[in-house]
């Protein structure tokens, strides 16, 4: 029996080791710790009462860390949304397991309702630091066919990986920072840039990061051995989508709250 749980672990681990689904936890922390940074007065009280004094780094990687619990299986979907290349959100059927774009508007729903529960709408509000920060994960907008880029395989420093994985952590990982460093070390923006950046909806992000995920898919060749060249070509595309998942999560909470 104990050999059996071993490898059924082992399993798990081999499976899902090589294709982590989610940005980076510093990623997803760099998202959380910029848009506390742009939260007006009354957001910031309200979201501390709701989370019980945590930040929303401390809690941004909520919605990837429930996946271990099956019970929160119907989450798995809002995670990303597939779409082919020249389309758009509104020219596609949505998924009947939800995408992120119906997730996101969800946890807005069930946040918005004060007659939810404190726990009901702090889960919520977990759930929507985290997936304002996979939509600005390009890859979480790519397309169904090769799974949002887990299907192209490349090489990483002569390590496997793919495009996704890519993307997720290997950019991030490599650029060594804390969540804290890099998210100070984001480049300056005026008044009147942080405006433009939040500026838009949902879909207009959705679309952004869309079309930023169709140039990732010519950025590559299946096989390719990716080094320092891919990095150097490539940062500043992922530090600007961390500092729009910030501000634009910021956006999102100040007119929630």
């Amino acid at each position: 029996m104990h050999k059996l749980a071993f490898l059924l672990v082992l399993t798990f681990n081999i499976t899902f080791a090589g294709t982590p689904p989610y940005w980076s936890k510093t990623g997803h922390r760099v998202i959380g710790d910029v848009a506390q940074a742009h939260l007006t007065g009354k957001a910031k009280r309200a979201i501390s009462k709701l989370l019980d004094g945590q930040s929303l780094a401390a809690i941004s990687n909520f919605g990837d860390e429930i996946k271990a619990d099956t019970i929160y299986r119907k989450f798995s979907a809002w995670h990303y949304v597939n779409i082919p290349q020249g389309k758009t959100y509104n020219d596609i059927e949505p998924s009947k397991y939800g995408d992120l774009v119906i997730g996101v508007n969800t946890c807005i729903t069930k946040i918005k309702d004060e007659n939810n529960s404190k726990d009901e709408r702090a889960f919520y509000l977990k759930m929507l630091v985290h997936l304002v920060g996979d939509l600005h994960q390009p890859m979480h907008v790519g397309r169904l066919v090769d799974k949002g880029g887990n299907d192209i395989q490349v090489q990483w420093f002569n390590d496997g990986s793919n495009l996704h994985r890519v993307w997720d952590s290997n950019l991030i990982e490599q650029n060594g920072m804390s969540y804290s460093e890099m998210a100070v070390s984001l480049p300056h923006l005026n008044k009147k840039q942080k405006i433009a950046v939040q500026d838009g909806n949902l879909l207009d992000w959705v679309e952004e990061s869309h079309l930023i995920a169709d140039n990732l898919y010519e950025s590559v060749e299946v096989g390719e051995k990716l080094y320092y060249r891919y990095g150097y070509v490539w940062w500043p595309t992922v530090e600007k989508q961390l500092q729009k998942g910030g501000l634009r999560l910021a956006k999102v909470l100040n007119d929630l709250f």
